[in-house]
């Protein structure tokens, strides 16, 4: 069973690429595309420089298309490996040992580990449980049940959140990215009250907040309900947060102490533009 107030919380800065340009997407629409003025690349070596252990890279044309599109951050040549931070994960469809060869540490799987769980389980057990994430999507239904949406948020599973959740927790996962989809992009705050659930019923998960975080104080919140990292998109791309320095003291030292995430972005040198695309709507994490 795992000490929420004693284990390792991580803040994993993320990069949405979208043909080659990093996008934030409002509530998952691909109609609604925030585009920023620096290039992936760019971004990714201000994240390392600034303290970022982990990347989450998210390949939004193999969320919509399949596949996978653009090369991980963590093996370009164009990066300084004395600035690089030393994790590097990306979201994709495929399998586990293909991502490995490109340089990611740990694979997000999302909607496959929905519709097919069975085998995103065998992959757990032969690579191991810090080499996957599962990533559960959801949102609520007007009855009040957290749903799974798959293939790009374009339609919704039979199995809710919590049955899922029982079955991954019995499979020996670790790592559960749950992004609250109406949440995403909005910073609007992430969703406490469905975390400190999540966090309680499953004690033996590591949950990653996702979704609608804004500032300091919600990087704070989400520690507190007992997650075990958060994922910041458009906070840290707008200057709202910065990425926080990495502690020498141990977990054990730290107690329920907060990152400090603090002050706005020293690197942002411009604010996204909003730009209309007539592209189905959806995202696969």
């Amino acid at each position: 069973m795992t000490d929420h107030h004693t284990q390792e919380f991580t803040v994993y800065p993320a990069i949405d690429v979208l043909d080659g340009n990093v996008v934030r997407l409002h509530k998952g629409d691909y109609d609604k595309e925030t585009r920023y003025a620096d290039k992936p690349i760019a971004v990714a070596q201000s994240y390392a420089r600034a303290g970022a252990r982990w990347l989450h890279l998210v390949d939004l044309d193999a969320a919509r298309a399949g596949g996978y599109r653009w090369p991980c951050a963590g093996r370009s040549s164009h990066l300084d490996r004395s600035a690089d931070p030393d994790r590097w994960r990306c979201a994709i469809r495929g399998r586990r040992a293909a991502v490995a060869r490109l340089g990611a540490t740990r694979v997000v799987v999302g909607s496959m580990a929905v519709t097919q769980p069975d085998e995103v389980m065998s992959w757990i057990e032969r690579f191991g449980p810090e080499s996957i994430t599962v990533a559960l999507d959801t949102k609520v239904s007007e009855e009040g049940t957290w749903l799974l949406p798959v293939s790009g948020w374009t339609s919704v599973s039979d199995t809710d959140l919590p049955t899922m959740l029982a079955g991954y927790a019995k499979s020996g996962l670790k790592h559960v990215l749950c992004t609250d989809i109406g949440r995403d992009g909005t910073l609007s705050g992430p969703n406490t009250n469905l975390y400190t659930y999540l966090t309680h019923s499953n004690p033996s998960l590591h949950f990653q907040a996702s979704g609608g975080a804004r500032d300091a104080a919600d990087v704070r919140g989400a520690r507190k309900v007992g997650c075990a990292g958060i994922v910041l998109g458009k906070a840290l791309l707008e200057g709202r947060v910065t990425v926080p320095k990495p502690s020498k003291r141990s977990a054990h030292e730290r107690g329920t102490a907060h990152h400090p995430v603090l002050g706005r972005s020293r690197w942002t040198r411009g604010q996204g533009h909003q730009v209309s695309r007539s592209h189905r709507h959806g995202r696969h994490r």
